[in-house]
């Protein structure tokens, strides 16, 4: 694109049919002052009004040659808006200011000669300088104040005033921060000044005359918890997440455990649980590994389904040896390294390409967590059913007796009993919400992102509409297939049934009754350990697992039998079987298929930028 302008003025407009006609006017009158005749563009940011503002726009545009119109079709978000529009702007330098025109337009000139004179990349007025005039009412100051002090904290930000809609961008340093942009709405402003900073570039933030008019376009708790939670995530993808290597979470994940052995060495007796350890009945710990060995030629066949309706069929023993071999690499290497052990193999074997190879892994994780979600809800239905609530909530009160609360006494058993009814109608939603996205995704027509845009129509809404959807698109990849669904599907409840059975023929090992009650107790345990595994924090989440089943037995039974140190020996063992299972099947699957695993690591670790985001 030749660029004929100097300058290009974006006036972002959403339901601005009051003022947008005298927007324009004060804003070509200033322009006109201080700049050549022809050198600037004041351009309408029509962001899928609902009034009369598009018909404004245009009506302005053919009034004007120095006016153009950007109409959007559906609401991108005020930084959708404003980066659709500066990407058809003309000018070098780019500018944008609320329509409402708050910001007293005698500071227009300095605004943009910031930029345009070459002493600065980005400049932005401030209402939080020393030297700032600003009627801010206290439902608009104290959240500012509050946010901006947030930004700076944890962003480590030097600008006062992250928000004040008033800004001047060089056209090709924007360019090339709005790559790295993720958010479309209000956080736009702060992420580009924060990534502008930390680029480098040559900021100016200077004083204002602020005046507010109207009522503010933002929503004070939906889009202040949405900047909050942007917060978080610039945040983390600035300072955290580049420093999480696969040494340091080997590093971190090592002292997590080694802290967390020392810390129950504290409160539990080492030699109780050796104790318990040794009095567990043998034939029942074998009994338990063979159990779980049953569930590996499923997961092989739920593998060979998925690489199959990916249109890479193979034979169900190479794709049995290919998870054993890839499960193996997440025991042995931190940060779950075995998945990308995984595609290498079967992009060495059988030629599955990389990216294929990535996306079965994601569609089994899928069906992980659906699988995961009905027997939860099933188990919690279940028990109001049959009336087991009655058993596990007796079990959770037995040590504790009446409570009295603020002169009301309280049943702790009542109280149980209730939550976990509450928990099961949780659970019977979670199973209606599987059912919703299966039906959602046999179908053509998505149902998910205009249920949520009757919610809200913001960016936030959005993201997470975006996030259902890549779920929903990870399923119709199997649910087209009705027998290929039913296959994935029902070899994922398996699995998943099995992990927990081999859970209980441990309990029965260390002489556990078991009871409804306890299946009940031992899904959950089963289930957050796993959970709790996903973390790449140690190799295997060994620590993890163990720290999370213990404390979720524990706190769900009150048998004298499975004591604190019993419940420990109980999963250390029931997680030891597990490994070893998975361990041998690893080494037979490595020499059967002739693949090193160390190979396959440093391999894998050069086809990591491959996965798909």
């Amino acid at each position: 694109m030749s660029h004929r302008r100097e300058v290009s003025v974006v006036l972002p407009a959403y339901n601005e049919e009051a003022t947008l006609r005298e927007t324009v006017t004060v804003t070509l009158d200033r322009l006109a002052a201080f700049l050549p005749a022809n050198s600037y563009e004041v351009i309408v940011a029509e962001d899928g009004c609902d009034d009369r503002t598009p018909e404004i726009a245009d009506e302005l545009a053919a009034e004007y040659e120095a006016v153009r119109h950007v109409h959007s079709d559906e609401r991108l978000g005020r930084g959708g808006a404003l980066e659709y529009a500066f990407r058809e702007a003309e000018g070098e330098t780019l500018v944008y200011f609320d329509t409402d025109l708050a910001t007293d337009m005698q500071h227009l000139e300095e605004l943009v000669e910031s930029v345009r004179s070459g002493e600065y990349d980005v400049a932005t007025g401030s209402r939080w300088l020393p030297d700032s005039e600003a009627d801010r009412p206290a439902k608009r100051g104290v959240p500012s104040m509050g946010y901006n002090r947030l930004v700076r904290l944890f962003l480590r930000s030097e600008v006062k005033d992250h928000q004040c809609g008033f800004k001047a961008f060089d056209r090709e340093a924007l360019l090339a921060l709005l790559d790295d942009v993720e958010d479309d709405h209000w956080f736009w402003d702060t992420e580009v000044l924060v990534r502008a900073q930390r680029a480098g570039y040559r900021i100016r933030e200077f004083p204002v005359e602020w005046t507010p008019k109207g009522d503010s376009k933002v929503d004070i708790i939906r889009d202040v918890f949405g900047m909050g939670s942007q917060i978080l995530r610039t945040w983390w993808q600035l300072s955290v997440s580049p420093r999480i290597t696969r040494p340091v979470s080997l590093a971190a994940g090592t002292l997590l455990v080694v802290v967390a052995l020392a810390l129950m060495t504290v409160y539990l007796d080492p030699e109780s649980v050796l104790d318990a350890i040794a009095g567990a009945d043998p034939a029942l710990i074998v009994l338990a590994g063979v159990v779980y060995l049953l569930s590996w030629p499923l997961r092989g066949s739920r593998y060979q389904h998925i690489l199959g309706r990916l249109g890479h069929p193979s034979d169900l023993w190479f794709m049995t040896g290919a998870v054993f071999i890839s499960q193996t690499g997440n025991l042995v290497f931190p940060a779950r390294a075995g998945d990308a052990v995984r595609a290498y193999v079967v992009k060495a074997r059988r030629d599955v390409p990389y990216p294929t190879g990535f996306a079965s892994l994601a569609i089994e994780r899928v069906f992980d967590l659906l699988a995961i979600t009905v027997l939860g809800g099933t188990v919690l239905v279940g028990l109001v059913l049959t009336g087991g609530t009655e058993e596990v909530a007796s079990a959770i009160a037995a040590d504790i007796g009446t409570v009295a609360i603020g002169g009301e006494t309280v049943d702790p058993a009542a109280a149980a009993q209730t939550a976990l009814r509450v928990a099961a109608a949780v659970g019977a939603g979670a199973i209606a919400l599987v059912a919703i996205i299966i039906f959602n995704a046999r179908r053509e027509t998505d149902l998910i992102r205009p249920a949520l845009a009757r919610l809200s129509s913001d960016s936030y809404a959005d993201y997470v509409a975006g996030i259902i959807e890549q779920f929903v698109v990870d399923v119709q990849t199997v649910v087209s297939e009705r027998g290929a669904f039913a296959s994935v599907g029902g070899n994922s409840l398996l699995i998943w049934t099995l992990d927990v059975v081999t859970a209980i023929v441990v309990f029965a090992a260390f002489g556990a009754d078991v009871t409804l009650s306890l299946v009940a107790v031992g899904f959950f345990a089963v289930s957050v350990g796993n959970l709790a595994k996903v973390l790449p924090l140690s190799p295997g989440g060994i620590g993890l697992y163990e720290g999370a089943f213990t404390l979720i037995v524990v706190g769900l039974t009150a048998s004298p039998l499975l004591t604190a140190a019993t419940v420990l020996a109980i999963s250390i063992v029931d997680h030891a079987v597990k490994n070893v299972v998975t361990i041998l099947g690893g080494i037979v699957a490595m020499a059967w298929l002739n693949v090193s695993l160390t190979s396959a690591v440093e391999h894998s670790q050069d086809i990591d930028a491959e996965a798909p985001e």
